[in-house]
């Protein structure tokens, strides 16, 4: 990253002096403002990422271009902008961590980890704005600030932090300076996200006053972004159009057809089919605006939507889907003649959308901008050397404001570590970059979480709502949305994410959507999608195995279905393509406190720690394991999960020491009903594999 970043002439005709002046009640209200992007911004900006890339990564084809050393500690050169103090005899240095010239706003901070302390200096003052914990800072500068004020202590932070980013605007009018003092030999793992304004913008520098000047746009925005689906509301009143057809195969119908001017606030879409996981993704929907040729929409219905394949339900600011099925984009759609939605059945069997639009009145001018989503797949990857892999490439004039994932990852590896399939980081070229704005630290880093962690969630911004596992294995979804820290481009923006993978990996499927406003004068690289691509990918691989690699290397595996002692009650094993083998052992116990045995055999007399993979459904209850009539091991597993079935490692521990000591021969695993979550639909325990990690 530049030292100091400035933009050049104002990309769009218009007149500083008449712009709404940037305030931070201005951009907390943006933070919410669908309709608002699809406008090119008034004034201009441009949006740079600081961040702890490693810095041996200087072009596309120089050595050292995937190298991965991006915050871990002991890098060799440190991943900063620049060494203000070498470090002394305790490690500790001080180091330049962003720098901008002129006005502008951080508008996004992240952090997986990191040791020390920053200062924060804006317009060139020497007292900072904020001094003290870095990790604090950049994981929660909402409540880092409010902590500074008079009040002190500890402050809901509702909305802002989401997952392992933070959210809040703090506008500057003529610098920024940022200082890390810590240890470049520790972690220290950092993302800092800023709008660059032209020189002359009217930006009123932000102050800890703020929290009270604003309060009430403080508490507009946290209300929305803490529960989108539940307290968004369209800016303005709408008309509302129905949607809904009938599908046959290999048909395209006509979904709707709205005459302009105005604008879709919001568009809501259910499908039903017989099969719903393969129409989600074999269903098109194509959006055409003002008589375009060809569609600024196209992309599976259940993809567009950040849900493919099925339904994954998850609550964010610009797409919802409902347990229901019912998908919600809150993405503006403004038109100066006309609208209209197609959909196609790519697949084999009948299928119906139904749904609405809202569509509110729009002034089109010279700033509007269509609302583009085209979908593109690679099925077959070989996830080996890591290579960029493109998402967008526009030319033209914009606005990108989203990314959406959908992975299919085959690999065997039971664990994170090493069935990881996002090592690779992020790179966007806008305009004349020669390097990128944006270049990251790790795919999941950009989607706001770390540590390749499978958990499912969801913010107004960011979302997992699927990993079928077990880990990162199997189907995922990601979404991330540039809202505030959307990236506006006057002629130019290419997107790539670095496809890097712990363990090589054959027949990797990757699909993706970039999201973008642009003029009808953009050009960008998508193709129309095929039959081909549309059923391919929708199945995990048939009796696959797990291989010890990684977190899981030297493990011993054990199928359930070979240890389950013979006429045990309620006990049957189900067949299917997510199990190891094909099958799991579902037991179904009538009460808590009710059993049941495995038979583990063990061939060497030595320490382990015992692990059962196990399936996490909707009718999964509580189980406590034990071994060979000792104490119950930690933790006792909950697997209830509200809408998937899903596999997840169940790592026991027998407190300390965590591991057990068994000798050679047959072991008898003992599982114990102990209830389920009140949500749960029963209290199922299904067990697909057991395994013992050798310890020293």
């Amino acid at each position: 990253m530049l030292s100091s970043v400035l933009l050049a002439a104002p990309i769009v005709t218009c007149s500083l002096s008449a712009a709404e002046p940037v305030t931070t009640g201005r951009l907390l209200g943006e933070m919410t403002d669908m309709a608002g992007l699809a406008r090119f911004p008034d004034p201009p900006y441009k949006t740079v990422q600081f961040s702890s890339y490693d810095r041996a990564s200087v072009a596309p084809y120089a050595p050292g271009w995937y190298a991965n050393n991006d915050g871990f500690g002991g890098e060799e050169t440190p991943n900063f902008l620049a060494v203000l103090q070498k470090p002394g005899a305790d490690g500790v240095g001080r180091y330049l961590l962003a720098e901008v010239e002129g006005p502008g706003a951080i508008v996004r901070t992240w952090t997986a980890a990191i040791n020390g302390d920053v200062a924060v200096y804006l317009d060139g003052e020497t007292k900072p704005l904020y001094e003290g914990g870095a990790a604090r800072f950049l994981g929660e500068t909402y409540r880092a600030l409010a902590g500074l004020t008079a009040a002190g202590g500890e402050v809901p932070d509702d909305g802002f932090r989401q997952r392992d980013s933070c959210y809040f605007p703090i506008p500057f009018a003529r610098s920024l300076r940022i200082e890390w003092t810590g240890k470049v030999s520790d972690i220290h793992f950092y993302h800092l996200e800023t709008r660059c304004y032209p020189p002359g913008t009217d930006a009123r520098t932000f102050a800890l006053e703020d929290l009270t000047t604003y309060r009430d746009e403080l508490a507009a925005a946290q209300a929305v972004l803490a529960r989108p689906d539940a307290a968004w509301r369209p800016p303005g009143p709408g008309r509302t159009v129905p949607i809904g057809a009938e599908l046959a195969p290999d048909e395209p119908a006509e979904l709707a057809a709205i005459e302009g001017p105005g604008a879709i606030q919001e568009l809501q879409l259910r499908l039903a089919a017989d099969d719903l996981h393969p129409a989600l993704r074999q269903v098109i929907l194509r959006g055409y605006f003002d008589g375009a040729p060809q569609p600024q929409i196209e992309a599976p219905l259940g993809d567009f939507f950040g849900s493919g394949p099925g339904v994954s339900p998850y609550d964010s600011l610009p797409m919802t889907v409902r347990p229901d099925g019912t998908m919600v984009c809150r993405f503006a759609m403004p038109f100066a003649t006309s609208a209209r939605f197609v959909a196609e059945n790519l697949g084999t069997v009948p299928a119906r959308v139904s749904g609405q639009a809202s569509v509110a009145d729009w002034a089109w001018d010279g700033r509007s901008l269509h609302l583009h989503a085209r979908w593109r797949v690679d099925h077959g990857l070989l996830a080996d050397e890591p290579f960029d892999l493109p998402f967008v490439s526009a030319r033209g004039r914009g606005v990108y404001v989203g990314t959406a994932v959908m992975l299919l990852n085959p690999t065997r590896v039971p664990t994170s570590a090493g069935n990881w399939w996002g090592e690779g980081d992020e790179k966007v070229w806008v305009d004349d970059d020669t390097f990128p704005s944006l270049f990251g630290t790790g795919s999941e880093d950009y989607f706001n979480y770390a540590w390749s962690v499978p958990d499912l969630f969801h913010y107004a911004y960011c979302a997992q709502p699927l990993d079928t596992g077990p880990d990162n294995r199997g189907f995922v979804a990601n979404s991330r949305w540039h809202i505030l820290d959307a990236l506006p481009f006057a002629q130019r923006l290419d997107f790539c994410m670095e496809l890097m993978h712990h363990t090589r990996t054959p027949d990797l499927t990757y699909a993706r959507l970039g999201y973008f406003y642009a003029t009808p004068e953009v050009r960008d690289d998508c193709r129309p999608i095929t039959q081909a691509d549309v059923r391919q990918g929708l199945q995990l691989p048939a009796n696959w195995e797990p291989v010890g690699a990684g977190a899981s290397r030297g493990a011993i595996f054990s199928q359930a279905e070979d240890l389950v002692a013979p006429g045990q009650p309620n006990v049957e094993v189900v067949e299917g393509r997510m199990w190891s083998a094909g099958k799991l052992v579902q037991w179904s116990p009538r009460a808590e406190g009710e059993k049941l045995e495995l038979k583990l055999p063990v061939a060497e007399a030595r320490r382990y720690q015992l692990v059962l993979t196990c399936a996490l459904t909707p009718t999964s209850g509580r189980v406590a394991v034990s071994v060979d009539g000792g104490p119950s091991l930690e933790p006792v597993a909950g697997l209830f999960t509200p809408y998937h079935t899903m596999l997840r490692n169940v790592w026991l521990s027998a407190g300390e020491p965590s591991t057990l000591e068994l000798a050679a021969g047959e072991h008898t695993v003992t599982l114990t009903a102990a209830g389920r979550n009140e949500a749960s639909g029963g209290t199922q325990i299904g067990v697909d594999f057991v395994w013992l990690m050798p310890r020293d």
